[in-house]
């Protein structure tokens, strides 16, 4: 996907993640805002973004998957709904190192 709508994604990614943090988990919230960092990790396919959501969902650790809807940008989006991203925490890099292992540096 062409590098601004991929930055779009890992927008959404990352505030739908907060969000979550903020609504379900307000104290990891409130340690990430003391100094947390983000990274993005590229994903080899969506199967691969659904299996890691549900990982992280039975760790407890917040998260949100991104699913575009209705958007048409040939080749890569056709107007069906398509997942394009997965926002993780805030967590610790060791809550979560082995799951995002599998993943590589954007």
């Amino acid at each position: 996907m062409p590098i601004g709508k991929l930055s779009a994604q890992a927008g959404h990614a990352y505030t739908d993640a907060l969000s979550d943090a903020v609504e379900n988990n307000p104290h990891r919230y409130k340690e990430y805002m003391k100094g947390g960092s983000k990274v993005t990790l590229k994903a080899k396919n969506e199967q691969q973004l659904i299996v890691t959501y549900y990982q992280v969902m039975d760790l407890g650790i917040p998260c949100a998957i991104v699913v575009d809807r209705t958007h048409v940008l040939p080749p890569h989006f056709d107007g069906s709904p398509i997942i394009t991203a997965l926002g993780i925490g805030p967590c610790s890099k060791d809550e979560i190192k082995q799951i995002t292992k599998k993943f590589n540096c954007v």
